[in-house]
């Protein structure tokens, strides 16, 4: 068969490595493709050390690959919104496949880009933009295509993993693991995407999406960050058999679809509790599957890239197949998406752990459980800490049975408000999995 020809846009870190696995790997590539696949041309603005390119064309000019008449598949692998936009509907509209690993893009603009793409008869292929090298998308999109998904929770940040998982195993401070988590290359000098939750927001935009049939609705998700976690919550969680995990969680309810990234609470038994470090973890639960668990590297040039080429690898398959033949690119017929609605988080109901400050006197602990009951809020564990030093507050410890989120704000302002309890009181929400 004619061989496929690739164009490459951007040679950073996972530009570099999918065109090394392209040409390591390229026999076992070609055996699974059923031809070869070639690198025809390559858009970079600078070298890359860690890539022989030889006699590969290559161009600063991203115009020159979208416009090239022997290519067959433009790979986007610049990032962000602009230029990697420019790129993506350039190819569609000169009639070219696409594959991308850009999260933020396909959760903002994925709507028109999926929508220019079934016009032109084209494909836009987009495993890398999540988890990594976890083939996450395949496996809700095609393997649990027969299922009804009930709801599905994340770590789909290594940076913000590897700082919680430090903060537990170390008893450091958030500040002190995020310089490290720089110094090592896992977080970039602007650390606000990572740690804020907006990163994992993209990429749970887009599970959800898939999972449930309903348009990407980024700006809809709810995001906080890691950021206020404190050792002693961490320390407090273990000691009431939980882990604080950064969770991107999404669930279909009676009210509509919840969607929202936080810290969050979990039991230490779970196995999503168990992974540590910068790796990746993904729950899904379908009605006919029960849970699955996906787990491995989510970031880095040699993951990326193996999502990537899978994806060139598919579209080569049925390069000549009419569109009809692809697998949709929100797995759904774009006809029955659903516009299910986006819960504001005012809405959604979990459990929660308070961490609240208090003088260490007697009726305290009483007034607060008495507040809490007002507001028709159960308490299902509670932990009393007395002062460490002298004049020092003693801390009270909650966790509260599921409620709405505006019935445990109005809770939360009550408390604040009695002359016993000193400053904000720290609100992480609890989730079972289960």
């Amino acid at each position: 068969m004619k061989p496929v020809k690739v164009g490459i846009c951007g040679l950073g870190t996972v530009g570099g490595g999918t065109f090394n696995v392209l040409t390591n790997n390229a026999k076992d590539i070609a055996r699974r493709a059923g031809r070869d696949i070639i690198i025809e041309q390559v858009a970079m603005r600078h070298p890359n050390p860690a890539v022989e390119i030889g006699s590969v064309k290559t161009t600063e000019d991203v115009a020159d690959v979208i416009s090239n008449p022997d290519i067959d598949i433009v790979v986007e692998l610049i990032g962000g919104y602009t230029v990697a936009k420019d790129v993506v509907m350039g190819a569609i509209e000169n009639g070219k496949h696409v594959v991308t690993a850009n999260k933020a893009l396909i959760a903002v603009y994925g709507s028109e880009i999926f929508a220019a793409a079934e016009a032109k008869g084209v494909s836009v292929m987009y495993e890398a933009a999540v988890a990594g090298g976890i083939p996450i998308i395949k496996a809700i999109r095609e393997g649990l295509a027969a299922n009804h998904i009930n709801w599905l929770a994340g770590i789909i940040n290594g940076t913000g993993n590897f700082i919680l998982t430090e903060m537990r195993d170390k008893g450091r401070d958030f500040a002190d693991v995020l310089a490290e988590a720089q110094a090592l290359g896992y977080a970039e000098a602007d650390p606000t995407f990572d740690v804020e939750g907006i990163d994992a927001a993209h990429k749970l935009t887009i599970l959800a999406s898939i999972a449930y049939g309903i348009p990407l609705q980024f700006e809809h998700c709810y995001t906080e960050g890691i950021s206020k976690v404190a050792p002693e919550d961490v320390e407090y969680a273990e000691e009431l058999g939980y882990r604080i995990k950064h969770l991107g969680i999404s669930s279909r309810t009676e009210k509509g679809i919840d969607l929202r990234v936080h810290p969050t609470l979990i039991p230490e038994h779970r196995p999503i509790a168990k992974v540590d470090g910068v790796l990746n973890a993904v729950t899904v639960n379908g009605d006919a599957v029960g849970d699955t668990l996906y787990v491995g590297a989510g970031a880095g040039a040699g993951p990326t890239a193996s999502a990537v080429v899978a994806d060139i690898i598919d579209l080569a398959r049925t390069l000549e197949a009419p569109a009809s033949a692809s697998v949709n690119h929100l797995a759904f017929d774009s006809e029955s998406i659903d516009n299910l609605r986006v819960l504001p988080i005012e809405q959604v109901e979990t459990a929660y752990y308070l961490r609240i400050q208090v003088q260490d006197r007697t009726g305290v602990l009483a007034s607060i459980a008495t507040t809490l009951s007002e507001h028709d809020i159960n308490i299902e564990a509670l932990i009393q800490k007395e002062p460490r030093m002298e004049n020092d507050l003693a801390q009270i410890i909650i966790l509260t049975h599921k409620v709405e989120e505006a019935r445990m704000n109005a809770a939360i302002e009550a408390v604040e408000s009695l002359d016993s309890t000193h400053g904000k009181i720290t609100r992480i929400r609890v989730e079972h999995l289960d």
